[in-house]
């Protein structure tokens, strides 16, 4: 009975095994975020394409350098962690991992990589590369997923929050989310594509790239070029707004004009790099 045994279990024993040596632990997980991010990334674009043509799917937000640095950032530091042997939970979370991705929704992709950023950092923590790439990748979700989730829940005041402040530079009145044109011409709506707080998600998102990548540690003066980071994001939004807002003709301008859309995409880009890169200066410089 007990060679019998032995003989049963051997070709299963050498199956895991061979699994668990085909591939070190590190390609594997930088394989499984490669996946995600382009399934992420295509579902993304093709509803920015649907809704703006090939404008919306080019300068959107959604594609902007920032996430694009978030996912070479991230694969790269996983890729580069240690190369441990894979483990046999590895395969049980990459079941539901590819489940995820296998769906007919693009948002999914992000869940999955939310899922498999918490199990690295808890439970695949090994070597600090493969922790900082973790937390690269589940900042990316953030701005791709949850905080479009969390807008539906607080669009109002934070759109009525917008408009506020660009009436006050406009000089004029608003009434919810709609604010009075500079010339007395009738009312413009701060829509939810105008708010301000998707690109204050993506200015936290361009903060960790850029300490994790470094290899930043945290120092209280950090909040205060996060501040200006964000305050920067807002600022330049709240003024496009106002600018919009000064006749119904500037409102058509903006809104049409591809140059004008890709310029004022890039200020507040422009913007958050130049903060987050005076905040992880020493790191940066001494890899200069």
């Amino acid at each position: 009975m007990t060679a019998t045994s032995n003989e049963l279990t051997a070709p299963s024993r050498g199956l895991v095994a061979a699994h668990r040596h085909s591939m070190p632990r590190n390609e594997f997980f930088a394989g499984l975020y490669i996946l995600a991010c382009a399934n992420g990334l295509l579902g993304r674009g093709i509803h920015s394409f649907n809704d703006g043509g090939w404008r919306g799917a080019v300068v959107g937000v959604e594609m902007n350098v920032i996430v694009l640095a978030a996912c070479f950032a991230g694969v790269y530091l996983i890729a580069n962690s240690g190369r441990d042997r894979m483990r046999t939970l590895d395969f049980v979370v990459a079941l539901g991992f590819f489940v995820l991705v296998a769906l007919p929704i693009y948002a999914m992709s992000w869940v999955a990589v939310t899922g498999l950023s918490f199990y690295i950092l808890f439970f695949a923590n090994d070597g600090a590369e493969r922790r900082r790439g973790a937390l690269v990748l589940l900042a990316l979700a953030v701005p791709m997923l949850w905080s479009r989730l969390v807008f539906q829940f607080i669009a109002r005041p934070l759109l009525e929050l917008d408009a506020a402040m660009a009436a006050w530079m406009l000089g004029t009145e608003r009434t919810g989310n709609l604010v009075r044109f500079a010339d007395d011409s009738g009312y413009m709506v701060i829509s939810p594509g105008c708010a301000s707080w998707a690109n204050v998600t993506f200015a936290f998102l361009a903060w960790v790239v850029v300490s994790q990548w470094f290899d930043h540690r945290w120092r209280r003066i950090d909040s205060l070029w996060l501040f200006f980071a964000v305050a920067s994001v807002v600022a330049m939004n709240v003024t496009r707004i106002a600018l919009t807002g000064l006749s119904q003709g500037y409102y058509t301008m903006i809104h049409e004009a591809e140059s004008a859309g890709v310029i004022l995409n890039t200020v507040p880009l422009c913007f958050i790099i130049v903060f987050c890169a005076i905040g992880a200066r020493r790191e940066l410089l001494a890899r200069a």
